[in-house]
C-alpha cells in the first residue's frame, strides 16, 4: 500500500518518539543510576567495585545491540506489531525484577539482560514501521523520532536524582517501569496497513518459516565496502560508552558534590539533538559514499574530547567538552541509515544495519568494565578516559578507506556490464547471421 504520510501515522510517529525516548534515555542516563548502584551495593573492601558494577549498565547497552540481528528476523516473520509488545513486557519484566535484588550479581541478568533484550525487541519495529506510513516526510519523521532520546537523555537524569534522593534506587527502577508501561501500549498503536500472503497463511495455520539462507541475508558481506563499515564502526566504539557510565563518578572524585554532574548529561543530550538535526540535513547534499566522511569527523572530535576529559580543571570546560561530545555524537547515529543505503542498496539494508548492531554490541559491552578495572587498579579515571579517546580515532582512520574502495567496486560492476552487454550483442548478432544465412534458399 502506498504510504499514507499523515492519518494514523502521526500517532505511529509519537509512540516511536517514545519508545526511542524511554528506552535510550534510560541507558543514557545509567551514569546517576551506577553512582547510587556504587552507594547500595558497595564497600570499602571491595576493590573492584567500580569493575563489577559497570558491567550491569554495559551489559544493558551491549544487549540492545547484540539483538538487533534476531529483531530484524522476527520482525520480517510477524510483524511490527507482535515483537514490539512482546518486547516491552518483557523489558517491564526486567526492570521491575531489578527493583528486588540485594546484591550487584542479580541485575546482571535482570536489568543488563532482560530488560536489555525487551528494548531491543521494542525498538527496532518501531524505526521499521516508521516506512510503511511515511514517504515523502520520512526524513522529518526520523529526526523527529530519534530526537526523543535526546529530549529523555536531557530531563531524565534530574528526575532520577530527585527520585533517588526521595524515594531510593529500588523505588526508581519501580518509577521507570511506567515508562515501558506505556511503551507496552504504544506497540499497539503499529497497525499494519494492509495483510499480506503471507499474514493470510499464518491466519490459517499454514505458515511456515523460510529457509535459513532467506531469514539470515549474509550476502552483505560479499560488499567489500561493507565488510570495512562493518570492521570499522567496532573497531572505534570500544570507548564510546565509556562517558556516558563512568563520567558521573569522575566528576563526583574530582568536584565532590559543589557542582551539578546531572548538566553534563543535559548538554550531551541537547547537543545531540541538534547535531542530528543539522548533520541529517547536511548529509542530504553529500554525495555517495563519502557521507562516510561525516562519520570520520564525528569519530576524531569524539575520541579527542574523551582524551580531553582528564585535562579540565574546571566544571566549565568539562560542559564545552560534552557540549561538543554530543554534537557529534549525533552525527554519527544520525547518517548510519543512509550510509547503509549507499553501500548495499535499499533490498538489504534492514539486515546490513542489523548486522552491524549486532556486532557493535561487543565493544560497547567491554569497554565500561575496563575503564572501571583501571579506576580500582589506579584510583582515578584519568587513563580510561585517555585510552577511550583511542579506538575512535583508529576506527575513523579505517573508515577513511571506504569511498575509494566503494567508488572502485561501482567501476568493476559498470565494467562487467559494460562487457555484458557487449557479449550480448554479440550473440545476438550472430544469431541474426545464422538465421538469416538459414533462410537463404540453396542455388
Amino acid at each position: 500500500a502506498e504510504p499514507p504520510d499523515g492519518g494514523w501515522g502521526w500517532v505511529v510517529m509519537l509512540a516511536a518518539m517514545w519508545c526511542n525516548g524511554s528506552v535510550f534515555g534510560i541507558q543514557n542516563s545509567c551514569g546517576v543510576l551506577f553512582v547510587s548502584m556504587l552507594q547500595l551495593f558497595g564497600s570499602a573492601d571491595d576493590k573492584q567495585l567500580a569493575f563489577k558494577t559497570a558491567w550491569v549498565s554495559s551489559l544493558s547497552m551491549g544487549m540492545i545491540f547484540f539483538c538487533s540481528p534476531i529483531v530484524s528476523v522476527f520482525t520480517d516473520l510477524f510483524g511490527c506489531r507482535k515483537v514490539a509488545v512482546i518486547g516491552a513486557a518483557v523489558g517491564f519484566v526486567g526492570l521491575l525484577s531489578s527493583s528486588f535484588v540485594s546484591t550487584i550479581e542479580p541485575l546482571y541478568f535482570t536489568y543488563g539482560v532482560l530488560f536489555a533484550c525487551g528494548c531491543s525487541f521494542a525498538y527496532q519495529p518501531s524505526l521499521v514501521i516508521l516506512g510503511y506510513y511515511f514517504k515523502k516526510r520520512l526524513g522529518l519523521v526520523n529526526g523527529i523520532v530519534t530526537a526523543g532520546s535526546s529530549l529523555f537523555t536531557v530531563s531524565l537524569p534530574f528526575l532520577l536524582r530527585v527520585l533517588i534522593d526521595s524515594v531510593g534506587l529500588y523505588n526508581t527502577l519501580r518509577v521507570l517501569c511506567v515508562l515501558m508501561f506505556v511503551l507496552f501500549l504504544a506497540g499497539f498503536t503499529y497497525k499494519p496497513l494492509n495483510s499480506n500472503a503471507k499474514d493470510e497463511e499464518g491466519k490459517k495455520g499454514k505458515f511456515r518459516f523460510p529457509p535459513g539462507k532467506k531469514i539470515f541475508n549474509f550476502s552483505v558481506f560479499k560488499v567489500t565496502s561493507y565488510r570495512i563499515w562493518a570492521f570499522g564502526i567496532p573497531a572505534a566504539l570500544f570507548g564510546y560508552f565509556v562517558p556516558y557510565v563512568h563520567l558521573m563518578k569522575h566528576v563526583k572524585d574530582k568536584f565532590g558534590d559543589s557542582v551539578p554532574e546531572e548538566v553534563l548529561l543535559l548538554c550531551l543530550g541537547v547537543t545531540s539533538g541538534i547535531g542530528r538535526l543539522v548533520f541529517g540535513r547536511v548529509a542530504d547534499y553529500i554525495p555517495g559514499a563519502k557521507k562516510v566522511y561525516l562519520q570520520v569527523t564525528s569519530f576524531f572530535f569524539i575520541g579527542l574530547m574523551s582524551m580531553m576529559i582528564p585535562l579540565c580543571n574546571v566544571f566549565g570546560a568539562l560542559i564545552a567538552v560534552c557540549l561538543f561530545m554530543g554534537l557529534f555524537d549525533g552525527c554519527f547515529i544520525c547518517i548510519m541509515a543512509p550510509i547503509a543505503f549507499e553501500l548495499v542498496g535499499a533490498q538489504d539494508v534492514s539486515q546490513a544495519i542489523g548486522f552491524l548492531l549486532g556486532l557493535m554490541s561487543v565493544p560497547m559491552t567491554v569497554g565500561p568494565p575496563i575503564a572501571g578495572l583501571l579506576r580500582d587498579h589506579l584510583g582515578t579515571y584519568d587513563v580510561a578516559f585517555y585510552l577511550a579517546g583511542v579506538p575512535p580515532l583508529i576506527g575513523g582512520a579505517i573508515l577513511c578507506f571506504i569511498p575509494w574502495v566503494h567508488e572502485r567496486q561501482k567501476l568493476k560492476e559498470r565494467a562487467k556490464t559494460v562487457d555484458g552487454e557487449t557479449t550480448e550483442k554479440m550473440l545476438e548478432n550472430e544469431s541474426t547471421f545464422v538465421s538469416d544465412t538459414a533462410e537463404k534458399p540453396v542455388k
